[in-house]
């Protein structure tokens, strides 16, 4: 039973932080975590000792969710998805490999293998579709240079649906 409580309450926590980085950004107080998600602050710090160890698991769920929408979703969806969290989830990206040097590249190379790994899978399952000699990395560079360049999730989407069907009228 202390088992199932203890995941509960992290799932809880986990839930109430991302809620809260989503609404209020990284530097959200710790202690309102705790209290959307109903528990103490001890129970807080005996999950996540730190605010880098709470922000690394969102920023992990978030990567998660986005290579399990790639098992799902076809190459377009998904590129939908990864632009939208480019554009949303950078300042999230960036204050969770604070910290430690070696940390940062650590968790980004990670994370970045990850990714790419989904987007390759995508890319070979569409290649039928698409144009010879394209790679995971060539799409990847191009959807990240959108989502960094675009005013939010809503333009970056527009940018890369020009991307895709290009610009000739």
């Amino acid at each position: 039973m202390a088992r199932a409580d203890a995941t509960r309450n992290a799932d809880r926590l986990l839930s109430a932080a991302r809620e809260l980085v989503a609404e209020r950004g990284a530097e959200v107080p710790l202690d309102e975590v705790a209290k959307r998600a109903g528990v103490g602050n001890a129970t807080l710090y005996r999950h996540f000792p730190t605010r880098a160890d709470l922000l690394v698991a969102v920023y992990a769920d978030e990567v998660d969710r986005l290579v399990r929408l790639g098992a799902e979703a076809d190459l377009f969806t998904w590129l939908d998805a990864y632009v939208e969290h480019v554009t949303t989830k950078r300042a999230l990206a960036m204050a969770a490999t604070e910290g430690p040097a070696g940390r940062r590249a650590e968790l980004s190379g990670r994370w970045h293998q990850t990714i790419t790994e989904t987007a390759a899978a995508l890319v070979a399952r569409a290649a039928p579709e698409l144009r010879p000699g394209l790679t995971a990395k060539d799409l990847l560079a191009l959807a990240t240079g959108v989502a960094l360049t675009a005013v939010d999730a809503a333009h970056a989407r527009r940018l890369l649906a020009l991307v895709r069907t290009g610009v000739q009228g």
